[in-house]
């Protein structure tokens, strides 16, 4: 009998990634998305990548009720991988009530449930922004959490200390996953990252400028500590991303460790500068972009990348992909949505 998983935001983009990893391991898979930020068909463009079709729920977790009643018709689950979450730095700093009520009204939902129901295993999708700006590169996971650039941040922030205490108190065990910056699309050009109006993440804004949607791609400042003067960041594949949380899932259910809540950095170790990014993109896909310098954007941090080493040893799980492959495989993404006329 396979073992059923919940990915909550599985129609998201790192979600329907996470979810063709966890399919062809064998998992089943129920979503729960309110599709804030994604579409339905990715559902079914998953079923044709893996020849399954996850169930599917258009919930809103914030919704108590209807969180209370998914729990109940599927008692049997052995385990969340929560991505759910709004997740735009700017948006965040223009409405953090908004962030405060999503981010963490959800996750109370979903623990409640889990310890009703004693579900053994939680995913959790944290962020590289809880280090807010770090003091010493690369960060590790023992680097000191500062004092946040962003009510998006901070939801990271107090979430991890909500699951601590929570696993403190309950039978789950939980891995709190800090991520960088997932890029890039799978390899069938079938899932990638779509965001509902106007991007706010680089790469589609530089697919969207290369392929005609966007006029211009602004570059949010070019006078950080740096060595061009813009930021800095760890981008990381997102099928890369998904075996991360195939293999956190894996370490719980072995119960290879005695700890409650076990956290771990997810990128590659190397940062990569905005332009370096522009320079590669044009290299790899042959397309000139049109972009110009303007100024900083607020809640941005100058640079930050991984030290992996942690969990490359635990884990068991190293980035195979390179930032060319990164790259090609979002712009083959675009083209595919062109192709299938969903731009």
């Amino acid at each position: 009998m396979r073992k059923k998983i919940l990915v909550t935001g599985g129609t998201g983009y790192i979600g329907s990634h996470t979810i063709v990893t966890l399919q062809q391991q064998g998992y089943e898979v129920l979503i729960a998305d309110n599709l804030s930020n994604s579409f339905e068909w990715i559902v079914d463009h998953i079923y044709r990548i893996t020849g399954q079709k996850p169930i599917f729920y258009k919930l809103d977790l914030t919704d108590k009720e209807k969180v209370n009643q998914l729990f109940k018709e599927h008692q049997d689950m052995v385990g969340v991988i929560h991505f759910a979450a709004l997740k735009a730095v700017g948006e965040s700093v223009k409405d953090p009530l908004f962030y405060y009520h999503n981010n963490i009204n959800s996750l109370l939902n979903i623990l409640s449930n889990m310890k009703q129901y004693q579900i053994p295993y939680l995913v959790f999708s944290s962020s590289c922004t809880v280090y807010g700006e770090p003091e010493k590169l690369p960060v590790t996971e023992q680097s000191p959490i500062l004092p946040p650039m962003s009510p998006y941040g901070y939801t990271k922030q107090v979430s991890e200390q909500i699951i601590r205490d929570f696993t403190a108190i309950s039978q789950t065990k939980a891995v709190l996953l800090r991520y960088f910056n997932p890029i890039g699309a799978h390899e069938s050009a079938l899932i990638g990252e779509l965001p509902i109006g106007v991007p706010t993440n680089l790469i589609p804004f530089i697919t969207q400028t290369a392929i005609g949607i966007r006029e211009k791609l602004n570059v949010f400042g070019d006078d950080y500590d740096t060595p061009d003067g813009t930021c800095i960041r760890d981008y990381i594949h997102v099928v890369d991303l998904a075996e991360a949380h195939l293999a956190a899932l894996n370490r719980l259910e072995s119960k290879e460790s005695d700890q409650n809540v076990e956290v771990f950095n997810v990128g590659t170790g190397h940062g990569f500068s905005v332009m370096e990014i522009i320079q590669t993109f044009e290299k790899v896909t042959h397309q000139k972009l049109n972009y110009q310098i303007v100024g900083r954007r607020e809640g941005d941090i100058a640079k930050i990348w991984a030290d992996t080493s942690y969990s490359e040893s635990l884990l068991n799980w190293k980035t195979k992909r390179t930032l060319d492959e990164m790259l090609l495989s979002a712009w083959n993404w675009q083209l595919k949505l062109k192709e299938l006329n969903m731009i």
